[in-house]
């Protein structure tokens, strides 16, 4: 792989094949602020004026352009010469997330369109491509100021303000091109099964067809399982049993995945029809189970405290892409020697690379979806596909121990006492259940709770003493409003989940040049470091709280309240905010 290519890492870190093709880099590009470009077909012949870099966006600096004015349509172009391709294959054209409608022409062959804007998404490409030189276009829309689009921290201004920063227009991660045969594995889902030490595996091919797969498991490179599974129809369903005479580890930490101990175990299959191979991938489980128990949070059958960073996911020269590997590694690795264990990725569908090393260093993550802000019949049809497209691509990840559809009553603003929101929130709730029965599943994270696996309070006020009488006992936490808000909605009522707080603090401290705002404020590290153990050991303290997400890894933009610089630079010696948050005197 040319290292001189933006994002060179393999992009589906789940599903490992050895051939595929990276087409990050320079595209043609441009603005059609005036929709003309289907009109004047540019998907057969048009003069681009414009360069991008792919996957960055046109408001990124990376892109090449750093532009942050509204334009809401934009068009992408790129070759590929027929000799860079295997005769005889299939292709398959990926696209990793494109903000936010993508339609796609070959060869000026109209192939197909795709809603969503932080999902991945494919195209088979096969049937449009030619010898010689191949042209691939996309259209894309993305309406800046439509609030019925899930959009996350996305501005609909175009300056950012409060809590919201600048936008992400079209492809803003990986494009990329993979060869398959004539039958491929399409999705292999694994669930783990901790107690009887099984991992079942929901097989998928891409067609109806009988073929037989080959299924290798195994731990600190011993085998553990080798067998041949028959599907038929291209579908089917089978368990291991992971049996510890074989590697002779008995105790439950040689197994069990935990952000100390993230044991994983790697997976190759091999399907074949008849005698012919059709396709070969690796990938890997962990056996990790979450649960709740007479009101415990529980990893693995374990009381588990959750101290976690929440996380937005920008970066400065490149908004929500992040530049490289290495800087989800330093994100996931700055956390860890904070004395965190975990991270909320706020109002973002991270990428799976970032959820590849959570699982590989050992990071629990809550993974939320990106919300709209006002509820209407177009905003359900818009939440729902994309909400279950990141659950699917998503659900092998063992790091992701909860799922938040909602956060703070963003796009059900009414949900208090209006019940088409209030049943939209619990129908999230259940919808996520029907398909993960295996995570904690939050309602709408903050406040005004329908049906939760957690109550999940968002509570910005820095006064320790007030901290920790709210939270001493169970009538006040449920009584005393820290927003102005109940914490269940009307009709619904505390059932004794875990109790998190999952906002808090929020101090902001500016540490270099960058200017903004916070929740409270410090003018100097002393400060800071008083400002910021006193609202942590207030929740140390609670015999009733059982984790917390502090506010936040690092500044974004005008909010200047991270642990981090925006450039990752501690604003206090991590020693410091490691043995705050170990409770030490």
């Amino acid at each position: 792989m040319d290292k001189g290519i933006p994002k060179p890492e393999y992009p589906r870190p789940q599903m490992v094949r050895e051939e595929w093709m990276n087409l990050n880099g320079e595209w043609e590009f441009e603005f059609d602020d005036e929709d003309k470009g289907k009109e004047e077909e540019w998907f057969l012949n048009h003069s681009y004026s414009r360069r991008i870099q792919v996957p960055f966006a046109y408001q990124s600096k990376r892109s090449g352009i750093h532009i942050t004015d509204f334009h809401d349509i934009v068009w992408y172009k790129r070759e590929i010469e027929s000799k860079e391709l295997t005769p005889g294959k299939r292709y398959l054209l990926h696209f990793q997330a494109v903000d936010y409608q993508a339609e796609l022409w070959v060869n000026g062959s109209y192939v197909g369109i795709h809603r969503g804007g932080h999902v991945s998404f494919t195209f088979e490409i096969t049937p449009y491509l030619k010898e010689g030189n191949n042209v691939i276009t996309l259209r894309v829309e993305d309406d800046s100021e439509n609030l019925e689009l899930p959009r996350g921290k996305q501005f609909w201004k175009e300056t950012s303000e409060n809590i919201f920063y600048t936008r992400t227009t079209g492809i803003w991660q990986t494009v990329w091109l993979e060869p398959v045969n004539d039958i491929y594995m399409e999705r292999i889902r694994m669930t783990p099964d901790v107690d009887r030490k099984m991992i079942r595996m929901d097989i998928q091919l891409d067609k109806k067809a009988e073929a037989f797969l080959d299924v290798e498991i195994s731990y600190g490179g011993k085998r553990m399982v080798c067998d041949t599974v028959s599907i038929f129809k291209g579908r089917t369903v089978r368990e291991f049993k992971l049996d510890q005479n074989i590697n002779k580890e008995w105790e439950h930490k040689f197994y069990e995945w935990t952000p100390d101990n993230p044991v994983l175990f790697d997976v190759k299959f091999s399907l074949k029809s008849g005698e012919v191979l059709q396709d070969e991938a690796s990938s890997y489980f962990a056996m990790r189970k979450v649960s709740v128990e007479n009101g415990r949070f529980l990893l693995n059958n374990r009381p588990c405290y959750q101290k976690m960073l929440l996380d937005q996911g920008y970066w400065r020269d490149s908004l929500m892409t992040a530049p490289d590997d290495e800087a989800l590694i330093k994100d996931i690795m700055l956390c860890k020697e904070m004395g965190f264990n975990g991270a909320r990725k706020h109002q973002k569908i991270e990428e799976e690379r970032y959820f590849y090393w959570a699982d590989k260093l050992g990071f629990l993550v809550w993974a939320e979806f990106p919300n709209a802000y006002i509820y209407s019949e177009r905003y359900v049809e818009n939440m729902i596909p994309e909400w279950i497209e990141a659950m699917t691509r998503d659900y092998n990840h063992p790091c992701i121990v909860a799922w938040v559809p909602l956060n703070e009553s963003w796009g059900v603003d009414s949900i208090m006492c209006r019940e088409e929101e209030q049943a939209h929130a619990s129908s999230m709730y259940y919808l996520t259940k029907s398909l993960d029965t295996t995570r904690m599943v939050i309602s709408n994270d903050g406040w005004n709770h329908t049906h939760s696996d957690l109550l999940t309070i968002h509570d910005y006020d820095c006064d320790g003493e007030v901290l920790r009488g709210r939270y001493a006992s169970l009538d006040r936490i449920l009584n005393d409003m820290p927003t102005n808000r109940t914490l269940f909605a009307k009709g619904h009522h505390y059932e004794g989940q875990p109790i998190i707080v999952s906002e808090f603090g929020g101090i902001a401290y500016k540490k270099n040049s960058d200017s903004g705002w916070g929740y409270a404020n410090a003018d100097s590290d002393e400060e800071f470091e008083e400002k910021y153990k006193e609202v942590v050991d207030s929740l140390l303290t609670s015999p009733l709280v059982q984790g917390f997400v502090y506010t936040q890894l690092c500044d974004v933009e005008q909010e200047i309240n991270g642990l981090l610089t925006y450039d990752r630079e501690p604003k206090l010696p991590m020693e410091k905010i490691r043995a705050i948050n170990q409770g030490k005197k």
